[in-house]
């Protein structure tokens, strides 16, 4: 089974218009919703290309209810921890001239609602694969994806941690089964630019020298590079296509690159459906399907 973590989910509230105009009234020209959350998001790309995965979090309120109701209507199993205060948060969306976001903070989270979800972890088995996916809210202790990891260390779980700096940094001695920075957050990670392919390919292996097995570096409209836990090193396009979404781009990647490999255990073909799931969302108006990934598989060969 795969299981996802959620910390901090929201109801995006997307609108579109002509122009945002401050101190004045503004009309929009079209509104939607979307259940977001960097793990939410790999969920839903796993079930719209066939494997299950349980999505694990936190929620609160009327809008908490509305995220897993929605989810669970997407066809996601889901198992959140009901907060007894606050709401889970909405974050405003304005599309316009230009793009606007207002990301909200979010409820408080006790103690004890954290050792609820160490609880719901530690029902995790040999075999099983963890993707912890975003930044971790104020209201949740820094060290959060250590101490879960730390937890699950004697188990053969296999960790996926989309994150960026000291929180990624943090976790490679726990020897994550994969990561994923973009080639800017590689760089920041050593103070440095990598601006070329063998750049990316060094402190990519740095980056396993401090534990990861696995190192998947995005390189938006350039592609990716995947360095193997056997030194292997595979580079991969990207398909020909209008990007109109870029929100969800990288979570549908992760998803992509875990459902190919769960089935197939080949980390060759698992980076070329990552790529072609992350391009099938940032094609879309909303996250990846199975045809516009088939479709975009047919261009990478």
């Amino acid at each position: 089974m795969i299981y996802t973590v959620t910390f901090n989910p929201a109801l995006d509230y997307v609108v579109k218009m002509d122009e945002l105009v401050l101190g004045r009234v503004n009309r929009t020209k079209q509104e939607a919703v979307f259940y977001g959350g960097k793990g939410i998001n790999v969920s839903i790309v796993l079930h719209n290309l066939g494997i299950a995965s349980r999505a694990l979090g936190f929620v609160a309120g009327f809008t908490g209810k509305e995220i897993e109701e929605g989810v669970k209507a997407m066809g996601v199993d889901t198992d959140f921890i009901h907060l007894k205060e606050g709401m889970s948060r909405i974050n405003v969306k304005i599309k316009a001239e230009q793009e606007t976001e207002i990301n909200c903070q979010g409820p408080a989270i006790s103690q004890e609602e954290i050792e609820e979800l160490y609880k719901r972890l530690e029902q995790m088995k040999d075999g099983d694969m963890l993707v912890l996916a975003g930044a971790i809210p104020a209201t949740l202790p820094a060290d959060m994806y250590e101490k879960i990891m730390q937890k699950l260390s004697d188990q053969k779980i296999d960790i996926v941690v989309d994150a960026t700096r000291d929180l990624l940094r943090n976790v490679l001695k726990y020897h994550p089964f994969l990561i994923k920075p973009n080639n800017h957050e590689l760089g920041e990670m050593f103070g440095v630019e990598c601006s070329s392919l063998e750049d990316i390919e060094t402190y990519a292996r740095k980056l396993q020298d401090m534990g990861a097995r696995n190192v998947l570096v995005s390189m938006a409209g350039d592609g990716a590079v995947l360095i193997t836990e056997q030194g292997q090193v595979y580079r991969i396009g990207v398909p020909v296509g209008t990007v109109v979404n870029s929100v969800g781009a990288g979570d549908s990647m992760v998803a992509g690159f875990v459902a190919s490999y769960s089935r197939e255990q080949d980390y060759e073909k698992a980076l070329k459906y990552g790529t072609a799931t992350g391009s099938a969302t940032a094609f879309s108006e909303g996250l990846a399907e199975q045809e516009k990934v088939n479709e975009l598989l047919q261009q990478l060969g």
